[in-house]
This record gives C-alpha cells, sequence and structure tokens, in this order.
C-alpha cells in the first residue's frame, strides 16, 4: 500500500530534502515551507530515517479531516485504529502545531488529542497508554491549519538530527542535519580537501566523513517505527543490511578539522571515537588567522562566532577584517562557505560574497555565505 508522509527539515533545505528523498525512492515528492511530503510503501520510511541526511523527522500521515471546533477534533482522533498502530503499554506523547488557526488555545486541542486516543484505547481493551512527555514510545503530532486537521504518527522518535554519535557536545553545536544541508549546498563532493577552520565539537567533519564513506546517518540508532505493531523486522533487517553493504572503508580522508580551543578539540575527537571515525578526519589545534591550507585547493566549510550575545559585536568587528586577510592570503584557488546569523559579516570580513542562501538555525535566520578566494580580484574596494 502507498502511504504519505512528510518530512520536516531546516527552512532552507527543502529542496535538497526533496531530491535526497527521490533519491531513496520516494513518489508524489512536494516541497512545502519547513519540509517535504512524499509517498511510498510503509518500509520506505525505513530507509528514510536510516539514510536521510536533511530530513529532521519522518512522519506518517494516519488522517485528514476538516474542523470547525475542539469537538471536531476530538472525533476525528476518536475515530482512528490508535490501538492496531501501537500497543497500551507504549506511552505517548502528543505535540501540535498550527498556522492561521481560529482556535483560541493548543494546550486545550493537545489535551482533546490525547483524550480521545485514550478514549480509544478504553473502548478497545479496558486501559488506557500512559503519557510521558520526555521520553515517550510513541509520539504522535497534529498539525492544523486555519479549517484543516492532520495527524501523523512519528516514525523517528528522537528527532534524525541525534545521529548517535554525539558524545560531546560545543557551546553552541550545529545540528548534524543543518551541517549535512551546508555541506551539499557548498556543492563539496568526496575526495575534494575540506576544511573547518572553527570546527567545535567537529559536527561538519563528521557528517562530511560520513557522506564520503557512504555510511547512513541513522546506522547507530534506534527509531519509532520499531515499537508499532506493524514493524517488519525481516524488511528493516534488509534495509539496514543494504545500506552496510554500501559503506566504504574507513581509511583516511582529506577531511580537516581544527579550533583555537583545547576543549572543543577534546569534544571533536571525542565524538569522532564514537561515530568509528578517528582514524578518517585529521584535527589539530591551531589558530584560524595562522593555519596553512592543508592543500592547493579545496573548500572552506565553517560556523564561526557570531553576535548573538552582548559584547560579542565589538570582538567580532576586529576578528572578521582579520579572517578575511587571512582566507586571501594563505587560501587562494579554495572557496568559503561560512555560515552566520551576522548579517554585518560580509562588510566586516572585506570580501565579496558572490552567493548568499538563507538557512535557518531553529528559529534565527542565518545566511550561507559563498566566496571565491582568487588572489587580488574579490576584496572589496574600500569608499
Amino acid at each position: 500500500m502507498t502511504e504519505h508522509f512528510f518530512a520536516p527539515c531546516p527552512r532552507g533545505l527543502e529542496a535538497l530534502l526533496a531530491q535526497e528523498l527521490a533519491a531513496l525512492g520516494a513518489t508524489g515528492v512536494e516541497t512545502a515551507d519547513g519540509g517535504v511530503h512524499f509517498a511510498g510503501p510503509l518500509q520506505l520510511c525505513y530507509r528514510a530515517n536510516l539514510e536521510s541526511r536533511i530530513a529532521s523527522r519522518i512522519l506518517w500521515r494516519v488522517a485528514v479531516a476538516p474542523y470547525r471546533s475542539e469537538d471536531d477534533i476530538y472525533r476525528t482522533t476518536l475515530a482512528l485504529t490508535w490501538p492496531l498502530w501501537f500497543d497500551v503499554s507504549n506511552t505517548l506523547r502528543v505535540n501540535v502545531s498550527a498556522l492561521r488557526c481560529p482556535l483560541k488555545s493548543l494546550d486545550f486541542v493537545t489535551l482533546r488529542i490525547k483524550d480521545a486516543i485514550c478514549d480509544a484505547f478504553r473502548s478497545h481493551c479496558g486501559e488506557r497508554p500512559g503519557i510521558d512527555t520526555r521520553a515517550p514510545d510513541v509520539r504522535i503530532h497534529a498539525f492544523l491549519t486555519a479549517d484543516k486537521l492532520t495527524l501523523y504518527l512519528d516514525t523517528s522518535g528522537e528527532p534524525l538530527f541525534k545521529r548517535g554519535y554525539r558524545s560531546a557536545a560545543g557551546e553552541a553545536p550545529l545540528r548534524e542535519n543543518l551541517a549535512a544541508g551546508i555541506l551539499r549546498l557548498a556543492g563539496w563532493t568526496p575526495g575534494e580537501p575540506l576544511l573547518d577552520p572553527m570546527c567545535g565539537s567537529g559536527t561538519l567533519p563528521i557528517e562530511a566523513a560520513l557522506m564520503a564513506l557512504g555510511i547512513a546517518p541513522g546506522a547507530r540508532r534506534s527509531f519509532g517505527f520499531e515499537k508499532l505493531n506493524n514493524f517488519d523486522r525481516k524488511a528493516w533487517d534488509k534495509v539496514k543490511s543494504d545500506a552496510l553493504a554500501r559503506e566504504r572503508p574507513r581509511t583516511a580522508l582529506p577531511i580537516y578539522g581544527s579550533d583555537l580551543y583545547g576543549e572543543e578539540l577534546k569534544a571533536a575527537r571525542a565524538n569522532l571515537a564514537a561515530a568509528g571515525l578517528e582514524n578518517v578526519v585529521s584535527l589539530k589545534q591551531a589558530n584560524v588567522l595562522e593555519i596553512s591550507a592543508p592543500a592547493a585547493s579545496g573548500v572552506i566549510v565553517t560556523n564561526p562566532p557570531y553576535g548573538v550575545r552582548l559584547g560579542a559585536q565589538d570582538e567580532l568587528a576586529h576578528f572578521y577584517p582579520k579572517l578575511g586577510d587571512a582566507l586571501k592570503q594563505k587560501f587562494s584557488g579554495w572557496r568559503a562557505y561560512i555560515f552566520s546569523g551576522d548579517r554585518e559579516l560580509p562588510k566586516l570580513i572585506h570580501l565579496a560574497a558572490s552567493k548568499r542562501t538563507p538557512l535557518y538555525n531553529g528559529a534565527l535566520e542565518c545566511r550561507l555565505y559563498e566566496f571565491k578566494l582568487v588572489a587580488g580580484s574579490m576584496r572589496r574596494k574600500k569608499p
């Protein structure tokens, strides 16, 4: 049977996610703001969960219905076959989001959906499932527009950017699926030298290594669909074994990370070890303003500090021009991609951005700036 799904993702990466899902075998692929609709057999969600580098979750659509009141939402939810999908012994959580919803309280909508699911179980088996808002077995997502309710079962469980390798985090780690999307937008291809000179806890180099070696991003974690009643263990084992067969040997690659701070590098090394990549990526402690290019050409992709905190602006106003000088002097022939929430960066770095791609880091609007580092030709003229 053909089922319908929705995969949310970081805003700005919808087109890349659509391409990725189509390559995994999805049909009816259609982008929306913040995600992608697609269709396929239920087993497709197994592969999408395991192999999508950009999706945040894979949501299985179980109902679409008009509504005018909370009672309409209750009745639609009550009529669904929840006891066929999961057991009463499973704990659950309900998440509700909305766009132009006329109802007064989404908290009350959440409560009515919970009541309906619990009442469906009481009618079926005389018991109700427990609620767990922190680590539920089953997650239900509801999305409301002005007049339509859509209900989803979450097949992912924990969000997909939690790859299972992060044993240590830096001060503000980049989410893994956003990092994977940034690498795709940068046009980096495996085998091309890649450097993150402000790598923090190592997210960008690790995601690059996973891509280069063909390692499925979900290979080290479990998923929500494994707790559903219709879970097909044989089909899941086949999806996993096929993905494992596509992995390449873990040999050293031209992927480099460095950071000024030893504690950040300690976290990066711990994460590399947890991912089994400690011999694949080269790390060293270095100042980005002093580092030398590890190859004649390549791609710099980095997420430098930017002024989201008071007091950071003056410091960055001194740092960015020096960064621009270092890139020009030491990385001629490279392409640089700098991800930042600081709109002043292109002015301060004194380089002309050849491309600006809007992206969102959570709710924060950011840009991915492309700089082609050709000696003597890209510096902005000072007024």
